[in-house]
């Protein structure tokens, strides 16, 4: 966007001191070129009256004594003849057949045509020409040929100050542009920044409103207005999950004592039915657990050591070991560099503990592998998997595939792992594992 509104404000700064430019430039080398053809014309005005008083006469002396002189001085032929075409006077090389085309134009007494604006780069003579006489009776003709080197260098260093004048313009036109698109997008980039830091999970993201035009202070005022409003409902919410998980486990572990304590009043006929209550019972605790540790990663997350992967991967992996081989499951985790993440080693082992759970409960008898390349965490297995679908809710709270709904679990557990990394600023992505299974890579934030 940035060189898009720079690329607007050059276009028209451009076109704005070309306009003003080249007019200018038309307007010096016309006024020049004038000044030539007057200062010429009064010199054939002169000359002419000479050649009038000399045809009058007889004696040609002071006009030939002048046009030399003349020629000397500023380097232009003249010519003048009579009215029988006869040369009378010729200076600097230059003959009346040379010029015989003026010659019979000035004896017709036709008036000299005008003279378009010279150009630095113009090379051929200014010839112009003045009939001999008075207005009835035409004795004879003048040709000068007017040289248009000082004229057209006059021109050109004209040209070059304006050309200077018009690229410092577009500099400073250039510069102010600068800080013009600086001054309009620096809020918009803030602004991107901070949507960019609520999607990647920031509760709390605020922008400064004292830059910018006053519509952008205004809508970065109101972006800070929502995202303390987000915050303050993503507080709310968490706190009551929090309190409400706290408020429960009093009466569960009431309810827990009662159902313990009837254990041996159990006759043989109910045993069936108190097993099923001990699993309903077994069932909303972990609930209430998994609840709990919803709302603790929901948490903006604490300063803590840095966690090392590789020390948590061997430790989850050896204590997963026997509910893996319990399950029919070849579980194995390569030798991992080690390597220290912003994580913690609590939350680390927590989020793996939430995959080979996964793995244990929903791939049995496949197998199952943690894998890490210095920047991404994974664990694949070669289970049933899930579904394109299904995969895209995965990470849902409360979310279970159908063909799952009968085992154990809560449908929190990604859930919280997926908030766990977020909160710290990693990712988690789920994808399938060809040609059957299931693989989720997690992105983990290097310490800063």
């Amino acid at each position: 966007m940035r060189k898009r509104l720079l690329l607007v404000l050059l276009t028209f700064s451009v076109l704005a001191v070309a306009g003003f430019a080249a007019p200018l430039l038309r307007a010096t080398a016309a006024e020049r070129t004038q000044q030539l053809v007057l200062a010429r014309n009064a010199d054939l005005d002169r000359f002419a009256a000479l050649a009038d008083h000399a045809f009058g006469t007889g004696d040609a002396a002071v006009l030939r004594a002048e046009a030399r002189r003349y020629t000397d001085l500023y380097g232009e032929p003249l010519v003048v003849v009579d009215a029988a075409r006869a040369p009378v006077v010729e200076t600097g090389g230059v003959r009346a057949v040379d010029v015989a085309g003026s010659i019979d134009k000035a004896l017709r007494n036709e008036p000299a045509g005008a003279v378009q604006w010279l150009r630095p780069w113009s090379r051929e003579e200014l010839v112009r020409y003045r009939p001999v006489g008075d207005g009835t009776r035409v004795t004879g003709a003048v040709v000068l040929e007017a040289s248009v080197r000082r004229a057209t260098a006059d021109i050109a260093a004209h040209w070059a100050l304006i050309a200077s004048g018009a690229l410092t313009a577009l500099v400073v036109c250039g510069l102010l542009a600068l800080v013009l698109a600086r001054w309009v997008l620096r809020p918009l980039a803030d602004l991107g920044a901070g949507v960019r830091a609520i999607s990647a999970g920031s509760r709390r993201s605020r922008v400064p409103v004292d830059a910018g035009p006053p519509e952008l202070r205004e809508l970065a005022a109101s972006f800070n207005r929502m995202s303390e409003a987000v915050a303050e409902a993503d507080e709310r919410q968490r706190r009551l999950v929090a309190d409400a998980s706290h408020q429960l486990r009093n009466p569960m572990a009431a309810l827990r004592l009662r159902v313990d304590a009837l254990e041996r009043r159990i006759t043989p006929d109910g045993e069936r039915t108190y097993r099923s209550t001990v699993g309903e019972v077994d069932r909303l605790e972990a609930l209430l657990d998994r609840l709990l540790a919803l709302a603790n990663a929901d948490r903006a997350p604490a300063s803590g050591e840095p966690g090392d992967v590789a020390a948590a991967i061997a430790d989850r992996v050896q204590a997963w070991r026997s509910a893996a081989e319990d399950a029919g499951i070849s579980l194995t985790a390569p030798e991992a560099a080690s390597a220290r993440v912003a994580l913690s080693t609590e939350d680390l082992a927590q989020v793996l503990d939430v995959l080979l759970d996964n793995a244990v409960k929903y791939a049995p008898g496949a197998s199952v592998e943690v894998t890490w390349d210095g920047r991404t965490l994974t664990v694949a297995d070669t289970g049933p998997g899930l579904t394109d679908d299904e995969i895209s809710l995965a990470a849902q709270r409360f979310w279970r595939a159908d063909h799952h709904r009968g085992s154990r679990g809560s449908g929190l557990g990604l859930a919280i792992a997926g908030q766990l990394l977020a909160a710290h600023g990693g990712e988690m992505r789920i994808a399938r594992t060809r040609p059957h299974g299931l693989t989720v890579h997690l992105d983990l934030p290097e310490v800063r």
